[in-house]
């Protein structure tokens, strides 16, 4: 066998490696089917375990007690509007909390008529989902259920404070000034504890997604008066999520600069502290927040950067709630004074730019790494830069993939062209190879001394073809986690019939690409892959003609190998990311054209055509 053909067979391993390793460990485990008891209203009010005794001044409060099933009125108190051009919602005056916002910047489908993407919820709401998990027997089976999920504030008392003077999260608040939350709209709340001091929370508002909450303290009584304000994001229930390896959705956070990341499944496994039930607690002194993601979503809280702050990611096992939280430490409030309490809340869509802007213009340190790089981050962070300023300049996702790919190649031609060249130059000594070969016998020992030796006295490394590949990995992975994890990439058209790049190629030539009147396999799923969506056939028939780009191997096995293998790939490809995909076929055609030209101008130019018919011929006969 000759170099150029091992150095092929060694890519195709490679790829196939690549193809197999994604299956086994990164393909999404199928949804377990939702439990109808799990979500009814009931199920979904408040609760969670009771607070422990106030911490001493100048240190961190304790959890605080969430409201009851028994006792909650979130159902029937008034609430006030919440209005933005992203945003919309309200928020409950019992407990002053927010519960219930829709993203109406997106919808929960490429139906322009589908609903808004929920994010908040005080209730048990329906949700659209593309997963096809049905929530209960006989169910709409393109709806699940969202449980209760929402951000609420609030004090905890200090030493010898009577909680009842501090508003609980079931305390009905009073509104003070305003009507609608919205951009330079602010609203306060207030509660007067009738003992001489009135809480008030501020609520102000961006036009994206960044919430500024104010909580004050007025002691208008005769003596100190200590307390420590908190805020808290509760989840009711484990979430539907995506259940892919390769994307984080749980508890993210920053504390100090380290990054915090908790999966649902493994937030049920901490270690209790005190009576809190299972709880991560750690100390930050001066920069963090905490919050849950989803792939695309994501509520956060972010305590005013310089405050140090408690940070608590935990499990209330009683009532399947998770939380987190950021505890202000106790602070005294002397007679005739007011203490106040800045925060931020961002509750949206995980925009990069969004995001990038709330790290530079609020100091929020390492915002932007909410959003899940991955082990290839390194990669994946440059590679999303410019993919996304490409689009800026283009307007249209699909193209800026294919400038992209020609913006990498461009970085890897030097070793693709080193690569190219010593395939040119073997083919020189395939002569000399031949001659050794007959010398040789089936001496392969003696002949692959040699072999090498020539090698060295020539100055060509036969390794040098593999190069491009193996660095062609990285970028094929930290690709697919720019196409598979970032906002900016879901629903985004490219042309004709692929309408949302982060999916699946929906044609099928089951059904002739639409021309037949029947539906084609569920996009996704295993079937559709192997349905062969156009996307892939093309795929398959690029990495085909890369493949004729050398001679055929003259070894039997080794020319099935090589007669199977596009076409092995085609069917796995199907189901990937179409923009992956595109990726890939562009890829294919570059590397097509650059081989051609690098090893014609060297006097070997690669009998394309020629090995297409005669490939074509030998399939006739």
């Amino acid at each position: 066998m000759d170099d150029n053909n091992r150095n092929l067979i060694l890519a195709m391993v490679l790829s196939a490696l690549v193809m197999v390793g994604w299956y086994a460990f990164f393909a999404p485990e199928p949804p377990p089917p939702a439990d109808p008891v799990a979500v009814t209203q009931t199920q979904g009010q408040p609760g969670t375990a009771p607070a422990t005794p106030a911490a001493p001044a100048g240190q961190a409060a304790p959890s605080p007690t969430l409201i009851g099933a028994a006792d909650d009125p979130v159902l029937t108190a008034p609430r006030v509007a919440i209005k933005s051009p992203s945003l919309e919602g309200s928020i409950s005056l019992a407990g002053g909390r927010i519960d219930d916002l829709l993203l109406t910047g997106y919808r929960e489908t490429l139906d322009p008529n589908s609903p808004f993407v929920r994010l908040l919820s005080p209730t048990a709401q329906p949700r659209l989902t593309t997963k096809g998990t049905p929530v209960a027997p006989g169910a709409d089976p393109e709806v699940v259920v969202q449980k209760p999920y929402y951000a609420v504030y609030g004090w905890m008392p200090g030493p010898g404070i009577d909680p009842a003077l501090v508003p609980s999260p079931a305390t009905t608040w009073t509104v003070e000034s305003g009507s609608t939350l919205a951009p330079g709209q602010p609203v306060t709340l207030a509660w007067d504890n009738g003992a001489g001091q009135i809480f008030r929370r501020t609520f102000e508002l961006d036009d994206k997604f960044l919430f500024t909450v104010t909580q004050s303290l007025e002691n208008k009584g005769a003596a100190p008066f200590a307390a420590a304000p908190y805020g808290i994001l509760a989840r009711h229930g484990k979430p539907d999520t995506q259940n892919f390896f390769v994307l984080h959705e749980g508890a993210v956070g920053m504390t100090d600069g380290k990054l915090v990341e908790e999966k649902y499944k493994d937030m049920v496994k901490f270690d209790p502290v005190g009576g809190e039930g299972p709880a991560l607690v750690a100390q930050a002194a001066t920069n963090g927040w905490i919050g849950f993601t989803d792939k695309y979503w994501m509520t956060t809280l972010i305590p005013a950067p310089g405050q140090a702050f408690t940070s608590v990611v935990k499990y209330a096992p009683g009532a399947d709630i998770y939380q987190t939280e950021t505890r202000l430490p106790v602070q005294t409030v002397a007679p005739g004074t007011v203490l106040s309490s800045a925060s931020y809340l961002f509750a949206g869509a995980k925009e990069w730019e969004t995001i990038n802007h709330y790290q530079q213009t609020k100091n929020i340190d390492r915002f932007v790494d909410s959003i899940d790089w991955g082990w290839f981050y390194f990669l994946t962070k440059p590679i999303f830069r410019v993919l996304h300023w490409l689009n800026g300049m283009i307007g249209n996702m699909g193209w800026s993939i294919i400038a992209l790919t020609f913006v990498l190649k461009l970085l890897v031609f030097p070793l693709a062209r080193k690569s190219y060249v010593s395939m040119a130059r073997m083919r020189e000594l395939q002569p000399e190879m031949e001659a050794i070969k007959a010398r040789t016998g089936d001496d392969k020992m003696k002949y692959q001394q040699e072999v090498m030796a020539l090698y060295k006295s020539q100055k060509v490394n036969p390794a040098a073809g593999c190069l491009p590949m193996l660095l062609q990995i990285p970028i094929f992975f930290s690709l697919y986690k720019v196409i598979f994890v970032t906002l900016e990439l879901r629903h985004a058209p490219w042309l004709g019939w692929i309408r949302d790049l982060s999916a699946p190629d929906p044609s099928s030539l089951l059904n002739l690409f639409g021309l037949l009147p029947f539906a084609p396999p569920a996009q996704g799923s295993m079937l559709h892959s192997l349905s062969l969506p156009l996307l892939a056939i093309v795929l398959g028939i690029t990495m085909w003609l890369q493949q004729k780009l050398n001679p055929a191997p003259t070894d039997p096995a080794q020319k099935m190998i090589f007669a199977w293998m596009p076409w092995i790939f085609m069917f796995m490809l199907g189901g990937f990311a179409s923009g992956l995909v595109l990726y890939w076929i562009t890829n294919n055609l570059i590397t097509i054209v650059q081989q051609y030209s690098i090893m014609s101008m060297h006097g070997h130019p690669p009998q394309l055509f020629g090995n297409v018919r005669d490939s074509l011929r030998l399939k006739r006969k």
